[in-house]
Protein backbone atom coordinates (compact mmCIF):
# COMPACT_ATOMS: atom_id res chain seq x y z
CA UNK A 1 0.00 0.00 0.00
CA UNK A 2 1.33 3.42 -0.96
CA UNK A 3 1.90 6.00 1.75
CA UNK A 4 0.25 8.62 -0.48
CA UNK A 5 1.51 11.96 -1.72
CA UNK A 6 4.47 13.41 0.12
CA UNK A 7 2.39 16.36 1.38
CA UNK A 8 0.23 13.95 3.39
CA UNK A 9 3.10 12.02 4.94
CA UNK A 10 3.65 12.86 8.53
CA UNK A 11 7.02 13.71 9.93
CA UNK A 12 7.60 12.65 13.53
CA UNK A 13 6.04 15.17 15.91
CA UNK A 14 6.28 16.12 19.54
CA UNK A 15 3.51 17.55 21.70
CA UNK A 16 4.96 19.83 24.36
CA UNK A 17 3.25 21.46 27.33
CA UNK A 18 4.08 25.17 27.57
CA UNK A 19 5.03 26.74 30.89
CA UNK A 20 2.89 29.50 32.36
CA UNK A 21 5.63 32.00 31.46
CA UNK A 22 5.65 30.86 27.80
CA UNK A 23 1.85 31.14 27.69
CA UNK A 24 1.91 34.67 29.11
CA UNK A 25 4.59 35.67 26.57
CA UNK A 26 2.38 34.41 23.73
CA UNK A 27 -0.65 36.22 25.16
CA UNK A 28 1.38 39.46 25.33
CA UNK A 29 2.76 39.03 21.79
CA UNK A 30 -0.62 38.54 20.10
CA UNK A 31 -3.73 40.68 19.70
CA UNK A 32 -6.50 38.39 18.38
CA UNK A 33 -8.26 35.52 20.13
CA UNK A 34 -11.54 33.76 20.79
CA UNK A 35 -13.71 34.35 23.83
CA UNK A 36 -16.13 31.68 25.08
CA UNK A 37 -18.72 32.24 27.80
CA UNK A 38 -21.60 30.13 28.99
CA UNK A 39 -25.04 31.59 29.53
CA UNK A 40 -26.53 28.98 31.84
CA UNK A 41 -28.63 26.49 29.90
CA UNK A 42 -28.12 28.26 26.57
CA UNK A 43 -25.38 27.30 24.14
CA UNK A 44 -22.01 28.92 24.86
CA UNK A 45 -21.16 32.12 23.02
CA UNK A 46 -17.85 32.13 21.17
CA UNK A 47 -16.67 35.43 19.70
CA UNK A 48 -13.46 36.60 18.05
CA UNK A 49 -12.02 39.65 19.82
CA UNK A 50 -9.06 41.98 19.60
CA UNK A 51 -7.39 42.15 23.00
CA UNK A 52 -4.43 43.35 25.00
CA UNK A 53 -2.66 41.46 27.75
CA UNK A 54 -2.44 43.43 30.98
CA UNK A 55 0.65 42.18 32.83
CA UNK A 56 -0.25 44.02 36.03
CA UNK A 57 -3.58 42.24 36.50
CA UNK A 58 -2.53 39.06 34.66
CA UNK A 59 -5.61 39.40 32.47
CA UNK A 60 -6.80 39.56 28.90
CA UNK A 61 -8.65 42.84 28.33
CA UNK A 62 -10.83 43.99 25.47
CA UNK A 63 -13.43 46.61 24.67
CA UNK A 64 -17.06 45.98 23.88
CA UNK A 65 -20.29 47.81 23.23
CA UNK A 66 -23.48 47.41 25.23
CA UNK A 67 -25.48 44.40 24.20
CA UNK A 68 -25.69 40.65 24.46
CA UNK A 69 -21.97 39.95 24.76
CA UNK A 70 -21.48 42.55 27.50
CA UNK A 71 -24.52 41.32 29.41
CA UNK A 72 -23.44 37.69 29.14
CA UNK A 73 -19.85 38.40 30.13
CA UNK A 74 -20.64 40.40 33.21
CA UNK A 75 -23.07 37.71 34.39
CA UNK A 76 -20.81 34.77 33.49
CA UNK A 77 -19.20 33.00 36.40
CA UNK A 78 -16.27 32.07 34.22
CA UNK A 79 -15.03 32.32 30.68
CA UNK A 80 -12.40 30.79 28.46
CA UNK A 81 -10.11 32.61 26.05
CA UNK A 82 -7.98 30.98 23.35
CA UNK A 83 -5.21 32.09 20.99
CA UNK A 84 -3.27 29.96 18.56
CA UNK A 85 -0.86 29.84 15.67
CA UNK A 86 -0.52 27.12 13.05
CA UNK A 87 1.62 26.30 10.03
CA UNK A 88 -0.35 23.91 7.77
CA UNK A 89 2.72 23.21 5.61
CA UNK A 90 4.76 21.82 8.49
CA UNK A 91 1.71 20.68 10.48
CA UNK A 92 3.04 22.46 13.55
CA UNK A 93 1.45 24.99 15.85
CA UNK A 94 0.64 26.12 19.33
CA UNK A 95 -2.34 27.16 21.45
CA UNK A 96 -2.89 28.92 24.76
CA UNK A 97 -6.10 28.77 26.77
CA UNK A 98 -6.96 30.74 29.88
CA UNK A 99 -9.96 30.13 32.10
CA UNK A 100 -10.99 32.72 34.61
CA UNK A 101 -13.54 35.15 35.94
CA UNK A 102 -14.88 37.99 33.85
CA UNK A 103 -15.35 41.50 35.13
CA UNK A 104 -16.27 44.92 33.91
CA UNK A 105 -13.34 47.28 34.41
CA UNK A 106 -14.66 50.38 36.15
CA UNK A 107 -11.77 51.86 38.15
CA UNK A 108 -10.31 55.04 36.65
CA UNK A 109 -6.71 53.90 37.26
CA UNK A 110 -7.28 50.55 35.55
CA UNK A 111 -9.09 52.17 32.61
CA UNK A 112 -6.27 54.71 32.17
CA UNK A 113 -3.65 51.92 32.20
CA UNK A 114 -5.63 49.82 29.69
CA UNK A 115 -6.17 52.84 27.41
CA UNK A 116 -2.37 53.21 27.36
CA UNK A 117 -1.95 49.69 25.96
CA UNK A 118 -3.32 50.91 22.62
CA UNK A 119 -5.89 48.26 21.78
CA UNK A 120 -6.62 48.23 18.03
CA UNK A 121 -10.21 47.03 17.55
CA UNK A 122 -11.17 45.86 14.07
CA UNK A 123 -14.94 45.96 14.45
CA UNK A 124 -16.65 49.26 13.64
CA UNK A 125 -18.64 51.22 16.16
CA UNK A 126 -18.29 52.57 19.66
CA UNK A 127 -16.63 50.20 22.14
CA UNK A 128 -16.91 52.12 25.38
CA UNK A 129 -16.62 49.33 27.97
CA UNK A 130 -13.45 47.51 29.05
CA UNK A 131 -13.87 43.89 30.12
CA UNK A 132 -11.21 41.52 31.33
CA UNK A 133 -10.71 37.89 32.15
CA UNK A 134 -8.46 37.23 35.11
CA UNK A 135 -6.73 33.93 34.55
CA UNK A 136 -7.48 31.19 37.04
CA UNK A 137 -5.69 28.68 34.89
CA UNK A 138 -3.31 29.12 31.97
CA UNK A 139 -2.33 26.22 29.76
CA UNK A 140 -0.67 25.83 26.42
CA UNK A 141 0.66 23.24 24.05
CA UNK A 142 2.98 23.24 21.07
CA UNK A 143 3.27 20.67 18.28
CA UNK A 144 6.75 20.61 16.78
CA UNK A 145 8.38 18.58 14.06
CA UNK A 146 10.93 16.16 15.48
CA UNK A 147 14.01 15.74 13.35
CA UNK A 148 15.23 12.19 12.97
CA UNK A 149 18.92 11.51 13.24
CA UNK A 150 20.61 10.62 9.95
CA UNK A 151 21.46 7.01 9.93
Amino acid sequence: MSSGPRSHRTEPRSLLELSREECLELLAANRFGRLAVSRGDDAPIIRPVNYVFDHRSQSVAFRTARGTKLHSLVRATNAAFEIDGADPDTRTGWSVIIVGSTELVSGATDIHRLDGLELDTWAPGERSHWLRIRAWTVSGRRITATRQADG
